[in-house]
Formats: C-alpha cells, structure tokens, sequence
C-alpha cells in the first residue's frame, strides 16, 4: 500500500511542476467581475404577458429541493410520473409520450426533424409567429414546404386545409392551436380525420393553450401534440411535452435518413423516457431540477381537473374583456368564437406608441404585458392569463395600470 502512494506521489510530481511553470508563465487578463460580487437581485413583477409566467408556489419550492442523478431509479421514476402526467393533459393513451430538454420551440424542432426528410411536402398555417418558424425550418430541413398564409387574427376552415392536402400531398399539415402571436384560437374537431383520409400527419402546437383550452388529442385525431412548461403550466421554461401517436412513431421510425440532430432523434428519446421497453441507455443530462418542477406544474392540474382550469382560463379571460372595452380599447381578434383565452390581443389605442404603455405598465406597477410578435408586431397589446395567473385580482391590478397608463402616456394628434 505504502509503495502504491509512493509511485502515484512520485508520477504527480512532473504534472505539478508543469502546472507551475504554465502559472508563472502566464498572467489573468480578466479580473473577476463586480457583478458577480454582489448578491443576485431579482424583482417581483407580476407576468401577465404571454409568457413566461409566474411559478406557481409549489413548482417554485420543487427548485429546492436537493439534486439527483439524471440515470438514477429516483430520477425515471419522477419521469414516468411526468408522462402520466402529460397523458392527462393531452388526453392521450400514446405510449410515446415525454418532455423534450428545451423550450416549446425545441419540441418543434424535434417533431419536423424526426417526421421531415428532404423533399417531404409539409404543409403548414401561417396565420402567426409560429406557422412562420415552422416553414424557416422546414426549409432547412430541405422539405418541400407550402404556406397557407392568413392575415394575422385569421384561422383555417376544414375547406381551406382540404384544398391545400388535395393540392400539394403533403406528408405532414402544421397547425397552431394557440398562436400567442396574435391571439388566435385555431378549431381542431374534424382536422385529424381529414389530414388521415389524405395519408396526411397532423402535428399541432398547443404552446399557449394547453391547460387553458378544451384539447384531446386522441379523439381529435392529432398525431403530434406539443407545449411548453412556461404558460399555464406556471413552471420554469426549458422544458416541453410531446406526444406521437402510432402513426407519428412509425413515420419516423422508417425514415430513410436519419435525423439531422443527434440531440432531438426520437428514438433516442423514447428509450431514454422508458418509452420502448427496453433498458434506458444513456442520451443526454436532462435538467433534473427543471424536471422536478415540470412534475409539480403537472401535478397541480391534475389535482385542479383540466375541465376546471378550462372554465378558470374561459371566465378570467371574459371579465378581462369585459374591462377592457369599459376602458375603450378594441379587442383585435373580431369573432370571439376564435379567442384565444390564455393570450389576449387587444388593439394598439389611436395616437398611442404601444412602447410607452408596455414600459409605463411595468416601471409604476411592475406588471410585464407586451406587444405584438412577428405578424402582429406595432398592431397590438399582448395579455396573458395563464395559470394561477388567471384571476380577476390580476385582472384589476392591470386595469388600474393601464387606466394610469392612458392618461400619463404620451398621444400624438391625428
């Protein structure tokens, strides 16, 4: 034992050596910064935009609690709950079901690298933000991708998606259930059987609507289903649900290339996630931490009921309406059949730069709402009730805010 220590002792001797010279030959260039000498400051700001939103209280205590190994028993076990737990919110008995280590954009990333190869025809609705970053990497996938372009406020009629499968074939149709962007509800009742009777997937973003809109994805006929932990989930964004029906599996189980991303390939995941009955192999560190929250977020609307948290998104959402037009402002979605009642766009009042109200509403009040996004961008207020954000106290708070905001802010003369 004692010559063992000895010979290791004597092999470190020419590594410390180098170690010291490499010290003494060089010098730090960069000092430690000052920020970081000072102790993290956060504000509290109540997050009424359209996401993120604020941790429910429960899912901000789980980020306490003491790390795990990603590849421990505790671990998989805390991951199988999450899948029962995104079954329940996607009403779907698909056995591969899991979150995806990433945003809600990521979970698209990964459904059109696993379905897309190049020279797919993908068909896909641009009435927002969304449909345009489905088509962007569509594109870069080398798919054949063709564009239902729509006005933003617009949604697509089962005549319209039927013209667009009977002309272009395509292998998969794109359709964002929320698009956040503008404020839209896009229907779904009738969309997956009409995609299956033209050999079509149907993959749907339900982002800024899950949990806060009637979805089910199984009697819906919807093939691919994702979200994101962010909105009415009240969890920490960077991670997201996902779903693939049988159909969805096989497609991309018999692609003729494989993936482009080595981190997003399905087949990966699903072992990872115990989703192929096979012994887990390792794929990549998962945000364990994250995960713990995702579990709670999923935890709670299992406890509330989806069809509760529907009617608590569906009644907040009324009286904020009914408000805002006491305060005169126009509600930019017209048909209110397509509202979206997590995301609320309202109209950038007469005279007014939408700036001024968005920075006077979070420096006086410390409430964050925004303005639009890509299609909607200089035509809107962007509001988010979402979670345990969906009240008619946050509600009020905001429509003291705003009524300040009116009057203080500046109005140009028409």
């Amino acid at each position: 034992m004692l010559q063992a220590l000895a010979k290791a002792s004597a092999a470190l001797v020419p590594r410390v050596a180098g170690w010291v010279r490499t010290m003494a030959s060089h010098q730090l260039l960069v000092a430690p910064p000052q920020a970081l000498l000072k102790p993290l400051s956060v504000p509290q700001q109540l997050l009424l935009g359209p996401g993120p939103s604020n941790l429910a209280p429960r899912v901000l205590a789980a980020g306490g609690l003491p790390m795990i190994g990603h590849m421990h028993k505790e671990m998989f076990q805390i991951m199988d709950e999450i899948k029962e737990g995104i079954q329940y919110v996607f009403q779907t008995r698909n056995p591969l079901t899991l979150a995806i280590s990433g945003s809600g954009h990521c979970a698209l990333e990964a459904a059109l690298l696993n379905l897309l190869e190049p020279g797919d025809s993908f068909l896909v609705g641009v009435n927002g933000m969304w449909g345009q970053r489905a088509v962007e990497i569509g594109e870069r996938i080398g798919a054949r991708v063709h564009p239902m372009t729509k006005d933003a406020g617009g949604h697509y009629t089962l005549q319209e998606v039927e013209e667009g499968l009977a002309q272009h074939k395509p292998v998969l149709l794109f359709l964002t259930h929320g698009e956040s962007s503008t404020g839209v509800l896009q229907p779904l009742d009738g969309y997956g059987e009409l995609c299956h009777r033209y050999q079509c997937l149907l993959l749907v973003d339900s982002v800024a609507s899950l949990g806060g809109a009637p979805i089910y994805m199984d009697q819906q006929g919807i093939d691919v289903l994702y979200s994101g932990a962010q909105k009415v989930l009240n969890a920490p964004p960077g991670t997201a649900p996902i779903s693939f029906s049988d159909r969805a599996r096989n497609k991309a189980y018999t692609r003729r290339t494989k993936p482009f991303s080595f981190y997003l390939d399905l087949k990966w995941l699903a072992n990872f996630w115990g989703c192929d009955d096979k012994p887990r192999v390792y794929h990549h560190t998962t945000p364990v931490i994250s995960f713990y929250g995702l579990r709670e977020s999923l935890a709670l609307l299992a406890e509330q009921g989806l069809e509760n948290s529907w009617r608590q998104h569906r009644e907040a959402t009324a009286y904020l309406h009914g408000r805002l037009q006491e305060l005169g402002l126009q509600l930019f979605v017209k048909d209110s059949a397509i509202r979206l009642p997590t995301v609320t766009t309202v109209a950038i009042p007469a005279g007014y730069d939408w700036r001024d109200i968005v920075n006077y509403v979070m420096d006086h009040f410390g409430i964050e709402i925004t303005g639009g996004l890509g299609p909607s961008m200089g035509k809107v207020l962007r509001i988010g009730l979402l979670g345990c954000n969906a009240s008619r106290d946050s509600v009020d708070r905001l429509m003291e805010a705003l009524k300040e905001a009116l009057q203080h802010c500046p109005k140009k003369k028409l």
